[in-house]
Formats: C-alpha cells, sequence, structure tokens
C-alpha cells in the first residue's frame, strides 16, 4: 500500500484534533475530487512498519482525539489489508482514541456481505471504526457548508449504532 499524506494535527477531517492518513488508490474517481493524484494506487510513499510506527506515536499524544482514514479510497481491498491491521493496533494500543473512515462507496451497497468492496476483512474494518462518512462526492452537490463532507449525498455513519441495529444510523442528519 502506498499513502500520499499523513497530517499529525488535522482539524478538519472529523472532530477535534486528529491524525489523517491519506492512501493512495481509487476507482471511484469523483469529478471535483480534491486529491485525484491519489488516484493511483503507487502514488506517494510506501506504507511500511517504519511508517505505521510513525502514526502510532503521533495517536499518543494526549490531545489527539483520532485517527481519519481518507484516500484515495481506504476501502479499495488492496488497502483495507494493510488498514485493518492498523486499526488493530490503534483500537489495542489507545482504546479511547475514535476512529473515521471516508469512503466513496455506499455502505449498504457497497461494503455489506455481498458488496462489490467486501473482502474477507471488511467487517472487521467496520467494526473497529467509530464513524464512516460514506458516498462519492458529487460536484453537482457540492456544499461547502457541511459538517465533515463536501457534497449533500455524502452520509457521517455512526457505524456502532448501525451495526448493532441492522440499519443506517446517521451521527449527523
Amino acid at each position: 500500500m502506498y499513502y500520499g499524506n499523513i497530517k499529525e494535527y488535522d482539524i478538519a477531517d472529523g472532530p477535534g484534533v486528529r491524525v489523517s492518513l491519506f492512501v493512495s488508490g481509487c476507482t471511484n474517481r469523483c469529478k471535483g475530487c480534491f486529491q485525484p493524484q491519489t488516484w493511483s494506487f503507487c502514488y506517494g510513499n510506501l506504507y511500511t512498519e517504519e511508517v505505521e510506527n510513525h502514526i502510532l506515536d503521533a495517536l499518543g499524544r494526549e490531545y489527539i482525539q483520532g485517527l481519519t482514514l481518507l484516500g484515495g479510497e481506504p476501502f479499495e481491498p488492496e488497502n483495507q489489508i494493510e488498514l485493518v491491521k492498523l486499526l488493530r493496533k490503534v483500537k489495542k494500543q489507545y482504546p479511547e482514541k475514535d476512529l473515521w473512515s471516508y469512503t466513496g462507496f455506499v455502505y449498504e451497497r457497497d461494503l455489506v456481505k455481498g458488496g462489490r468492496r467486501h473482502i474477507e476483512v471488511t467487517d472487521e474494518m467496520l467494526d473497529l471504526l467509530d464513524v464512516l462518512i460514506d458516498g462519492p462526492f458529487m460536484w453537482q452537490k457540492k456544499n461547502l457548508r457541511l459538517m465533515y463532507r463536501g457534497s449533500e449525498n455524502q452520509r457521517v455513519i455512526d457505524l456502532k449504532k448501525t451495526r448493532k441495529e441492522g440499519k443506517v444510523v446517521l451521527l449527523i442528519e
């Protein structure tokens, strides 16, 4: 897996101050994407154990609220395989930190069992996450006043409640 950027002090991609990992590779290729360079699966730097340890160290600061995964596309199968390992370590080392992820895929169509991006680790990845912002960025529905998302079709999903209730529960309407 490759990544395009790591932000150690991100205040835009979730509540509080966060560490954000921008992975490389995206097959959605949304018109108006704010970083189309990350569509390439080889963009940026190779994700290594050293990089993972850097992220874990950055999360150790007491004022960091959590980790956000962005892209590119965290739910491309190639990325899920590596990211679930990171999420396991974060949950074990920092159980009080919240875990967010963005995806251009739609939760109940693409990520549940039988969905086009569901693989052997998808359920575990979803169980480890607290919040999922789903849906492709849609240029015609762009709205800069929305909290944590770029277009009106995107949803901020409370994954814990969604998985428990068996239906999508929004964190933010």
